[in-house]
């Protein structure tokens, strides 16, 4: 009997030491890995931190949250606005223009979209101010406010970027806001309405 107790007392400790070396390793990991977790959350929170400037958009033809004339629209000439910029970032290498319509069945439906505009203070009336892509008119360029029914809001959304972007023309909104991701240093809005007379 003597032999057996002790027998199963050197198991219980042999159990009891491979416990402890168990439990020390873990609190070993633990203290090991907390450091590189704190260090990749702040990485992720140094982007989300990242100051995004405020570009003001404003132009001649209407003011902001009032009626677009009916020139611009599909009702009228179906040209462009103009449009003004202040306070564009000084390392500014291109801008970028996204004309929508969220109150659209498509929400947003997208009417123009421009990229590689070079960082000016003004886009005039009828043109082409850089390199311009599809609108959901399936169209390349300008696609005036044609709303079916109702009163709609058109937003003129400008981004101010850190580089070029290597896109071909008609590239659709989807690739464009892809190639944006990261380098958007500014942006603003100036949002129209038009309803259909």
């Amino acid at each position: 009997m003597l032999y057996i107790n002790r027998k199963a007392g050197t198991v219980v400790s042999a159990f009891l030491f491979a416990e402890v070396l168990i439990i020390s390793g873990c609190i070993k990991n633990e203290q090991v890995e907390a450091p590189a977790d704190e260090e990749s959350s702040n990485a992720g929170k140094g982007d989300e931190d990242m100051d995004i400037q405020t570009i003001k958009v404003f132009s001649s033809a209407f003011e902001s949250n009032s009626t677009i004339p009916r020139k611009y629209t599909c009702n009228g000439e179906n040209i462009n606005p103009p449009l003004e910029f202040a306070n564009i970032p000084e390392e500014t290498e291109s801008m970028v223009l996204i004309m929508d319509d969220p109150d659209s069945s498509m929400n947003p439906f997208t009417h123009w979209i421009v990229w590689n505009i070079e960082p000016v203070a003004k886009i005039e009336e009828d043109s082409i101010p850089g390199i311009e892509g599809m609108n959901n008119f399936r169209k390349i360029g300008y696609g005036g406010p044609c709303p079916s029914s109702g009163t709609h809001r058109y937003f003129f959304r400008v981004y101010a970027l850190d580089r070029q972007l290597e896109l071909k023309a008609g590239a659709g909104r989807k690739e464009l806001e892809s190639e944006m991701i990261g380098h958007i240093i500014a942006e603003g809005e100036l949002m129209g309405k038009y309803g259909k007379t």
